[in-house]
């Protein structure tokens, strides 16, 4: 049996995803092949009525594109928990805009993960202690 059937999900490509979607969630990497991998032509193929999360990293959001989508309608919101530029000023225009919610950074831990995190961090450097790989490594590229 698939992963797909077993979840009872279906693969598709990311413009079917975001014509068909009533809520469009992010987590991938930020690299050169994911940064403003949402932009103005993905949002306007998105329905009126989405919603748009990123719990993954900024960079990966046009903001640009994102705030005129907003604005005229395109999307009816978001919720941000990663921006392109962080610490956000003040003035940030999504901070102010009533169909955004910006939060600072802080959907990734839960009571849940903290205490796995804390005991995989320590298997990790037992492993490197005793001349072994880490698990879970990532290597990725980053935009400059």
């Amino acid at each position: 049996m698939s992963d797909e059937t077993a979840l009872g999900a279906k693969s598709v490509e990311l413009d079917e995803l975001l014509k068909t979607s009533d809520v469009v969630s992010i987590h991938v990497p930020l690299t050169s092949e994911t940064y403003h991998m949402i932009g103005k032509r993905e949002l306007d193929l998105m329905k009126p009525n989405a919603l748009l999360v990123n719990t993954a990293r900024g960079g990966i959001i046009d903001e640009e594109a994102l705030i005129e989508s907003l604005g005229k309608g395109g999307i009816a919101g978001a919720g941000l928990d990663v921006l392109e530029n962080e610490p956000p000023s003040m003035d940030e225009p999504l901070r102010h805009m009533d169909n955004v919610i910006v939060t600072p950074h802080t959907a990734g831990p839960t009571l849940e993960s903290l205490p796995k995190r804390a005991i995989n961090s320590f298997h990790n450097m037992q492993r490197v202690w005793d001349g072994e790989e880490p698990l879970w490594t990532a290597k990725f590229d980053t935009p400059d």
